[in-house]
């Protein structure tokens, strides 16, 4: 893999969190596009490629510091910056 296409490629792991350690600003201002088990998602909280797992809100649910209560669910995870057009380079566990 070239450089250039290792920064085409998305983090393996990211959070929308900026309380967690993985978020980063700069990647999530770019877009990142999530496809999970075969279906577009927007609404993912926080992801990991290789463990083949995502973190989504659990409805309107907040804890006692007011961050969102989220459920973790497992299965195969894809990931693409939204800012590289129509056929970007796909972030995937081979």
């Amino acid at each position: 893999m070239t450089e250039e296409t290792k920064n085409d490629l998305p983090p393996d792991h990211l959070s929308v969190n900026p309380r967690s350690p993985a978020f980063d600003a700069q990647v999530l201002q770019r877009g990142v596009g999530i496809k999970f088990k075969d279906r577009v998602r927007t609404d993912i909280e926080e992801y990991s490629i290789s463990e083949g797992w995502v973190r989504v809100q659990a409805g309107k649910t907040v804890d006692r510091r007011g961050q969102p209560l989220t459920i973790k669910l497992t299965g195969p995870v894809e990931a693409w910056f939204e800012d590289l057009g129509e056929n970007p380079p796909v972030a995937k566990k081979d």
